[in-house]
């Protein structure tokens, strides 16, 4: 296979977004990491596989292309009927307007609301006597203690044990998969406590930001975490809980989709990217990050038994080759895969097919 050696320069891009003339961004000298890529370019259609660094390198003046104009935002639907809400059902979706929203779906009736935090967009939405409990991998993350924790140590802790680089340089690399839906609506799947959520928001590359989790505790994290920010443009994010498998969102209406260190926590990985697929329109791109135990790791006796004993227990995947994750995107309907690795750490990117 033939090798090709660059460079990921970090994009820098104005706050907003007009048309689709392009625009020249000045920026101060500075120097800024930069992802040395071997093994494959980035952008390449087929799938491929690099390997990063960090390096320091000046910044040069950028030009930038404003690719997708997004002409609705109103992309909420019933996560039963999947018909999406009517626009006169539409408070402005933002942060701030969650209080006191409600969402009627037009097919099956049900009617969906907003607390202080939240939309709750979930199936079991409203329900008094009827409840359920999901995998531990999910429960966990809906306790208060992990949901107060995971940006105090938790994901920090992912850098030391899993290779991964750490919130700013993946905002980086994620930026670079994301080009070509720049301006567009992005989905943060399961949010967590809204760390990627709070920078896509922040970056003024997007027309709306959707924080999205399963848990509560989270969310209300998210919150807090955006109420706490001074100037933050809380006019370009809503926070929705709701299930991977069963997306509150209208078929191919949605740019984008990130879920960031979440892919091996989903219980069943290929139903939810399978829903990503669905909610994808024609072109748009899936981002994730996870973690592979290959390399020396793959010569653990048994390990393909402890895998699928650690799933049937814990609800959580294991991924132990980069096929896996390859054909997962390619059995869901995705194409152009492509990724990004260091040491266990894995960046993923696939596209609906336009």
């Amino acid at each position: 296979m033939a090798t090709v050696i660059g460079n990921l320069t970090p994009a820098f891009l104005p706050s907003r977004l007009g048309n689709s003339r392009p625009c020249v961004v000045k920026l101060r000298s500075c120097t800024a990491p930069v992802f040395r890529r071997s093994f494959a370019a980035i952008t390449a259609r087929a799938a491929s596989t690099a390997f990063i660094e960090v390096e320091p390198r000046d910044t040069n003046p950028i030009v930038v292309q404003n690719e997708v104009t997004t002409s609705s935002n109103n992309i909420l639907a019933c996560p039963i009927c999947f018909d999406q809400f009517s626009s006169s059902a539409d408070p402005g979706l933002s942060v701030n307007s969650a209080s006191g929203s409600s969402f009627q779906c037009s097919t099956c009736k049900k009617t969906y609301f907003g607390n202080q935090t939240h939309i709750d967009l979930t199936t079991a939405s409203g329900s008094k006597n009827y409840g359920e409990s999901m995998p531990v991998s999910t429960e966990l993350f809906r306790t208060p203690l992990v949901s107060f924790l995971y940006e105090r140590g938790w994901r920090q802790s992912f850098s030391v044990w899993g290779g991964f680089p750490g919130p700013e340089k993946e905002f980086e690399l994620t930026k670079d998969f994301l080009k070509p839906v720049l301006g567009g609506n992005i989905i943060d799947a399961s949010c967590g406590s809204g760390l990627f959520s709070r920078l896509f928001a922040k970056s003024g590359l997007f027309s709306l930001v959707v924080a999205l989790d399963y848990s509560e505790n989270m969310l209300k994290q998210t919150y807090e975490f955006i109420k706490k920010e001074e100037n933050f443009p809380e006019e370009n994010i809503i926070l929705v809980r709701a299930d991977i498998s069963r997306l509150p969102f209208a078929t191919s209406s949605v740019d984008a989709v990130h879920a960031g260190a979440a892919l091996h926590c989903w219980p069943s990985p290929s139903t939810a990217v399978a829903e990503i697929s669905r909610v994808l329109r024609p072109g748009g791109v899936f981002v994730a990050t996870t973690y592979i135990l290959d390399g020396p790791l793959s010569y653990i006796p048994f390990l393909r038994n402890i895998t699928q004993r650690t799933k049937q227990i814990s609800g959580s995947q294991i991924f132990t080759s980069e096929r896996e994750l390859e054909d997962l995107c390619k059995a869901c309907g995705l194409v152009g895969y492509t990724c990004v690795r260091n040491g266990l750490f894995v960046m993923i990117s696939a596209t609906k097919p336009s």
